[in-house]
């Protein structure tokens, strides 16, 4: 499985190249994931609704087209993309989903945290705060899009929407869990390719 590390990068030539990529991969396209933060912007799902877009003052809105409402993406928080030929690893989506989830619950438990999924809305919680959301779409039988851990960044753009559509939920972080320590973000990064690696593979 390929790492690839790009930094701060933009959404919209992100999510065109996770797009191309997923068109033009062929049954031997070695699965990738890619692991990046994303400048202030809210993603807006293919199902998502303008009342849960409560202000967003001046963080641009992209129309995607993955699952799900609206999100929020900023630096501080690991975003990676899971290019991933489920037809060919036999998995369904919601095995990949949930393997995506228990990813994040197993590098959170290596910082104490206890961590779980809730099957009635995807991501991932700390005692009903959510610290990762989760939404992905399918082509052909492969996957984009992918997960977003909150790790140690401004959380006051989550107040702006009804995060996932879900109205008063509350964020939290990695950082907020463990203050007064710092996470160390480039540490945090690669333990999330580890173990979304090893879930996958599994």
């Amino acid at each position: 499985m390929l790492r690839r590390h790009l930094g701060l990068v933009d959404y919209q030539p992100t999510f065109e190249a996770m797009k191309r990529f997923t068109a033009e991969r062929t049954v031997d396209t070695e699965d990738e994931l890619w692991l990046l933060q994303h400048p202030p912007v809210f993603t807006q799902g293919i199902s998502g609704k303008a009342e849960h877009l409560l202000a967003p003052g001046d963080i641009p809105v992209v129309q995607i087209d993955r699952g799900g409402q609206v999100t929020y993406h900023g630096p501080g928080q690991w975003v990676v993309y899971v290019l991933f030929d489920l037809k060919r690893s036999h998995k369904g989506v919601r095995e990949l989903v949930t393997v995506i989830e228990q990813a994040v619950v197993e590098l959170l438990a290596d910082y104490d945290i206890a961590a779980a999924p809730d099957a009635s809305a995807p991501g991932v919680y700390v005692n009903g705060d959510k610290i990762a959301s989760l939404g992905l779409k399918v082509s052909r039988g492969r996957s984009y899009h992918g997960v977003a851990l909150n790790v140690d960044m401004d959380l006051e753009p989550f107040d702006r929407i009804n995060p996932c559509g879900y109205s008063g939920l509350k964020v939290t972080s990695l950082g907020r869990q463990i203050a007064p320590t710092k996470p160390d973000m480039a540490t945090v990064g690669r333990q999330l390719l580890d173990c979304l690696e090893r879930q996958l593979l599994a």
